[in-house]
């Protein structure tokens, strides 16, 4: 199964094209959304392109391949404009080989872990800065932010393809950093 990891676009229409230009291209089964998605937040700037109501209708015409996660600037509010649940501080996906545990991550993230088992994936945004390491037995993916990146990089997402998680440039498609889920490194 191949997914598709967004986070932190923050009402960026702009942002929104680019995020769904990639999954449509990918050949994902799901978009994976990691909160954040219609409010810039009052510690952040307005991102490129602040248009929430068109983020919002742009990405409910994916609304039956999305799984969400509520963010920290997400609200009841934003739940009204969007045809897909985005109330859950977490979900889970099952592999076969480990669980998948998603959250925007001011709640659940690598200092804060929830309760996982050794071979387990936290995968969060709230940072917006991109993540692709284990830690001790539990693997930490972030996949950045899709609209105000952090810390001198791009923005970015994430795939998981063939058991490793690659966080991608969003304008360009590079690499910039992996993690193999079976425990191999896989550092670029």
């Amino acid at each position: 199964m191949k997914l598709m990891f967004a986070a932190d676009i923050h009402g960026s229409l702009p942002a929104t094209e680019k995020v769904l230009q990639r999954f449509h291209s990918s050949g994902a089964e799901w978009l994976i959304l990691l909160g954040d998605l219609l409010n810039h937040g009052p510690r952040n700037a307005l991102p490129e392109g602040y248009q929430p109501a068109a983020v919002a209708d742009r990405l409910n015409a994916f609304a039956p391949r999305i799984i969400a996660v509520r963010g920290n600037c997400d609200s009841e509010v934003d739940q009204m404009l969007l045809q897909f649940p985005i109330t859950a501080p977490w979900q889970q996906i099952l592999m076969p080989q480990c669980r998948l545990f998603l959250t925007h991550g001011h709640l659940y993230h690598p200092s804060s872990l929830p309760p996982l088992r050794e071979g387990d994936v936290l995968v969060y945004g709230h940072t917006h800065l991109p993540v692709a390491e284990w830690q001790g037995e539990i693997a930490c993916f972030n996949p950045g932010s899709a609209s105000i990146p952090k810390g001198g990089f791009a923005a970015s997402y994430g795939l998981l393809e063939q058991g490793v998680l690659k966080v991608m440039t969003l304008e360009d498609d590079q690499l910039l950093m992996q993690v193999a889920l079976d425990g191999v490194d896989s550092s670029i």
